[in-house]
């Protein structure tokens, strides 16, 4: 998984000081108010996650600014990112309806029509 969407981002936009703790939850889908306080928290009570927030601010790319065209997309990307498997199984159960109702639409129009229905056979 080499897209551009899967990878995590500093989100200087939505960040406070580096962008790193929204970055962290554009990335995760949780909300940044949570990943904000679970980093001051193990700030104040170990000391050194605030030299992992700085080294992660260096090393970590800046967000594209068109990175998603609008946020149900974001939220797809979130999706495939926590559970590949589990969106790979949505889509393929959402083509299966659209397989299903296609099938559904073709049988009401071939059997009303013999024409058509003489023409698609001729066709297979």
């Amino acid at each position: 998984m080499n897209s551009p969407r899967t990878t995590i981002y500093r989100d200087k936009a939505n960040g406070k000081l580096m962008g790193v703790c929204s970055g962290i939850a554009e990335y995760t889908g949780v909300n940044v108010l949570w990943i904000r306080l679970g980093m001051i928290a193990l700030t104040i009570g170990l000391g050194w996650p605030i030299l992992a927030y700085f080294a992660a601010g260096m090393l970590m790319s800046k967000k594209p600014p068109h990175l998603y065209r609008d946020e149900s997309e974001q939220k797809y990307w979130q999706r495939v990112r926590q559970s590949p498997k589990r969106t790979a199984r949505e889509i393929r159960a959402n083509f299966r309806d659209i397989d299903r109702r296609l099938a559904a639409v073709e049988t009401h129009y071939v059997s009303n029509n013999p024409r058509l229905t003489a023409e698609i056979e001729r066709l297979r």
